[in-house]
């Protein structure tokens, strides 16, 4: 797919990786929607920086977890530009603790943030792919979705729902065309990150086999390839986690 002219909706885009994925895309010629639902100064930020850069991009509010407010959202889009080409489902959240503890509300926020959101935005999206029979989704699932990790039944149960997710809708989509991944990164460099404790980090790090974290833009160029390139490449989990997923 030719990014120069195309539209990407990247949800969650206004920090971290959902930000490098904007930023990425947008230097390849897209317009960028740069999604968020409470920090509009980062989002605000985000399509200032795609702009001085000579890129093409704007804000989209939208809680992924509201039905009505992603299709408003979607519609509005579509209207102005006259179609989704790409989306990348790149929000979601954390609500760590084990599983004893977990209370109901910590179940459902995940999930519905993290997993159902993803099949909103894509339901947004597919008729009007389906339509042009053009179109590219990306979803972000997480290592923890293939290895489980303690603490975090919730968001390896959203994560993993992510892969089946994924490789469902890519058999429906594939006669018309248009390819679905997922990309299951590790532990990446982000304020998430920056927020564990030093010696917590140590401790995580001895488990990656290149022993170091990985960094937005090399999600954010996996992602790039998939809409540019990746053709031929649909239904799969594609990880960029320094080996951590393969339990060394």
């Amino acid at each position: 797919m030719e990014l120069r002219e195309s539209v990407a909706v990247v949800t969650g885009a206004s920090r971290g990786i959902g930000r490098a994925i904007a930023i990425e895309l947008a230097r390849r010629g897209a317009h960028v929607a740069v999604n968020y639902e409470r920090d509009a100064a980062g989002a605000s930020a985000v399509v200032a920086e795609i702009r001085d850069a000579g890129g093409s991009a704007e804000e989209a509010r939208a809680d992924v977890r509201d039905v009505e407010a992603v299709h408003a959202m979607i519609a509005s889009i579509v209207e102005r530009r006259g179609g989704v080409d790409v989306l990348v489902n790149n929000a979601g959240i954390l609500r760590d603790r084990s599983f004893k503890k977990m209370v109901p509300d910590d179940w459902s926020d995940v999930i519905a943030t993290n997993l159902t959101g993803v099949i909103t935005c894509s339901h947004a999206v597919v008729p009007r792919m389906l339509e042009r029979r053009r179109g590219r989704i990306v979803s972000i699932s997480s290592f923890v979705g293939q290895t489980g990790a303690f603490g975090q039944t919730n968001y390896a149960a959203a994560k993993a729902g992510i892969l089946g997710f994924t490789r469902s809708l890519a058999l429906e989509l594939a006669p018309a065309g248009i390819t679905v991944n997922a990309i299951c990164p590790g532990f990446i460099e982000t304020d998430m990150w920056r927020s564990i404790p030093s010696d917590v980090q140590a401790t995580l790090l001895a488990r990656i086999p290149l022993r170091r974290t990985g960094r937005p833009d090399e999600v954010a160029s996996l992602v790039r390839y998939l809409v540019e390139e990746g053709d031929y490449i649909t239904g799969q989990a594609l990880n960029v986690n320094g080996g951590i997923h393969l339990g060394g």
